[in-house]
Parts: C-alpha cells; sequence; structure tokens
C-alpha cells in the first residue's frame, strides 16, 4: 500500500500516508465499536472476547498490517478461531461487510477501499462457505451488505437465520 491509499479530499481524512499502519489502526477501532455496537454481531463478539477487546484489536491490526501492508507480523489460524464460534449466521456475515464497507469507503481512497474489500470478501467467502457449505448464497449476502453500507444503514439488515 502506498500514499494513494490516504483519503485526502475528505473531511477529517488523514493525509497521504506513510502512516499507512495510522489508517489501518483508525479502521480497526472504528470498524470493531460498530461491530460493537451492532445488536446482533456485538453479542456474539462479546461472548467471544470478552474483557480482552484491547488485545483483540492489537492482533486485529497486526493481521491487517499482514494483509495491507505485507508486514507478516500476524501469526495465526483465522479458520480455526471462527469456526469455534457458536451461533453464527448469514445474518452475522451480511451486517460484519456492511460495516466494513462503510469504513473502507469512508477511510480510503476508492482504490484502496476496493483492495481492502476483496481481502475481506475473500476471507469472508472462506468462513462462510466454512460455516454453511459452498452453495450457500454467498453472493446475496454480499449484494446485501454492498446495498446496506451504500445507504449507510448496516443496523437495518435483518438477522438473517438461514443462507436461503
Amino acid at each position: 500500500m502506498d500514499e494513494a491509499i490516504a483519503q485526502s479530499d475528505r473531511a477529517g481524512a488523514i493525509e497521504p500516508v506513510s502512516a499507512g499502519r495510522a489508517l489501518i489502526i483508525q479502521l480497526v477501532h472504528t470498524f470493531y465499536a460498530d461491530v460493537r455496537a451492532d445488536p446482533i454481531l456485538g453479542p456474539t463478539f462479546d461472548a467471544v472476547i470478552g474483557d480482552r477487546w484491547g488485545p483483540h484489536l492489537a492482533r486485529m491490526v497486526e493481521f491487517w498490517c499482514t494483509v495491507m501492508l505485507e508486514t507478516r507480523s500476524f501469526k495465526g489460524n483465522v479458520f480455526a478461531r471462527h469456526m469455534a464460534v457458536p451461533g453464527v449466521t448469514p445474518g452475522h456475515f451480511s451486517r460484519w461487510l456492511a460495516y466494513w464497507f462503510s469504513r473502507t469507503n469512508a477511510l480510503f481512497l476508492p482504490a484502496a477501499a476496493v483492495v481492502l474489500q476483496r481481502a475481506a470478501l475473500g476471507i469472508a467467502k472462506m468462513l462462510y462457505r466454512g460455516y454453511f457449505g459452498a452453495g450457500a448464497h454467498f453472493e446475496a449476502i454480499v449484494s446485501e451488505a454492498r446495498e446496506a453500507a451504500r445507504v449507510g444503514k448496516p443496523r437495518a439488515l435483518p438477522a438473517r437465520d438461514s443462507c436461503s
């Protein structure tokens, strides 16, 4: 990621960056604030993370720095950790993606937002297939999330509990 990632034409955005890490920190913290405040996602994340949000956020910063900045500072098995979380529904995925799309669109130039979104979509698709199988309507979840992010209403998404 280079200086083109910074959103310099929006109010409150960070200037073009050698501060790629600073933007990722901002993204992770604001995104997870949205997740925690969500009536569907919040309880699921809190049940798993409990009072360890500080270490979790630091770990997520390292994860996204590894993905986007190639720092290789994250070590772990993302798939196994997530497959151990009980009660996950398709609705969790649409909401998570909607918040991710909203935050990346707000903080990054379009080209960088797309790169972050593609990375998240790849991860989400892998996890979604782990929970629900390959033919489980992932594209419908993505469309729903994109539309909710576009209109600024991730919280209005239905609490889907099935893949249809």
